[in-house]
């Protein structure tokens, strides 16, 4: 029975992997496709804002997601707000940097989000890596460098706004992360408020910068507004799949193994926008990509090592043989006794009581 589950609970990671892949990889393409003919990133971060903040409470309450939780508003102010204008922008130049370079350098540039993470984790929560992490960040450093010294398409626009999503996906990662932990909030229920919160904080900006270019638009050019408008209502539908598939495959493995999930899929991503995009591309370029994307796998790797590491130092010292060996008298050992006085023994124990 317990194999049977355990092969069923790898057998659905497994699904949900495979999907998560095609369909972030289908949006990647179709998102290229949009803004070559539609070149309004900021419309596009609207329309995928809309479709999470439509789709998710219907289909949420369907699947039983749990509700809300209180929370203060000063906890909004704080942390909430921030987070979700750290959406809407980290979308924005998502969008302007595969709209200005092509998908596989503009992926490949979002590799470097683990040296965004380590600095922005030293200067905000004050953590400490180890040496294997910082030697990491090498290839995927050399990686991008490669890459973008051989771009065939580059542009340095493009190259700014990737950088710049990067920055704030990892700035996201950091404060998703304690939100979750400081209120318990289930996880889509958060994709859900941050994206109804972002819609509301970007609708004046969209309204300011491009409401008036797309009505003139499609007054002008009426013959490709039903094209325009399929590849719209696709592309959002797609994102939001992709983040409901991305948060499910989260919470099911451990941080490690979605972390290798999610650097697999940035090669799948990578792989299918030049296979159906046919941008032009050198060996050198490929060899840049692959180097960058082995870093992101050695970072995760070194991650895990130093995780199990710290596990084992903060058990180590609260062991019997430990104390007894040290001969420390800090905390006083008692062992425990019957009734009658005379002591337990239980070698099975692997902590001493302490009183």
């Amino acid at each position: 029975m317990g194999v049977t589950m355990q092969t069923r609970e790898i057998f659905t990671i497994l699904v949900l992997c495979l999907l998560w892949y095609i369909v972030s990889s289908s949006n990647n393409v179709v998102g290229k496709m949009l803004l070559n003919d539609f070149p309004y990133p900021m419309t596009v971060t609207m329309v995928q804002l809309l479709s999470i903040t439509v789709y998710s409470g219907p289909f949420f309450n369907m699947w039983g997601i749990r509700r809300f939780v209180d929370i203060s508003w000063s906890y909004y102010l704080k942390l909430i707000i921030p987070l979700a204008f750290g959406k809407f922008m980290a979308s924005v130049f998502t969008h302007v940097s595969i709209w200005k370079v092509p998908v596989s350098y503009a992926h490949t540039v979002k590799a470097t989000m683990p040296l965004f993470t380590v600095v922005l984790s030293r200067f905000i929560i004050g953590e400490k890596q180890t040496v294997k992490v910082y030697l990491s960040l090498v290839p995927i450093i050399l990686g991008v460098a490669i890459a973008t010294l051989t771009e065939l398409s580059f542009d340095i626009t493009g190259l700014l706004s990737a950088l710049a999503a990067t920055l704030q996906h990892s700035l996201q990662n950091i404060f998703s992360k304690k939100v979750l932990a400081d209120t318990g909030i289930h996880h889509l229920r958060l994709l859900h408020m941050l994206g109804r919160l972002s819609l509301m904080l970007f609708l004046p900006i969209w309204m300011y910068f491009d409401l008036q270019h797309v009505y003139n638009r499609s007054i002008l050019a009426t013959e490709e507004r039903g094209h325009i408008l399929a590849l719209l209502f696709t592309d959002g539908v797609l994102n939001w799949l992709q983040n409901i598939l991305a948060f499910s495959v989260m919470s099911l493995v451990t941080s490690l193994t979605y972390a290798v999930a999610s650097a697999s899929k940035r090669i799948f991503v990578i792989g299918a926008s030049l296979l159906i995009l046919g941008n032009p591309v050198t060996l050198t370029n490929m060899a840049g990509m692959g180097l960058a994307i082995v870093g992101v796998l050695s970072y995760n790797k070194a991650k895990y090592d130093a995780r199990e590491s710290s596990k084992r130092k903060t058990v180590l010292p609260f062991t019997n043989e430990s104390l007894w060996k040290s001969g420390s008298n800090s905390i006083p050992y008692r062992p425990l006794e019957n009734s009658n006085g005379s002591t337990i023994i239980n070698n099975n124990s692997k902590l001493a009581q302490f009183v």
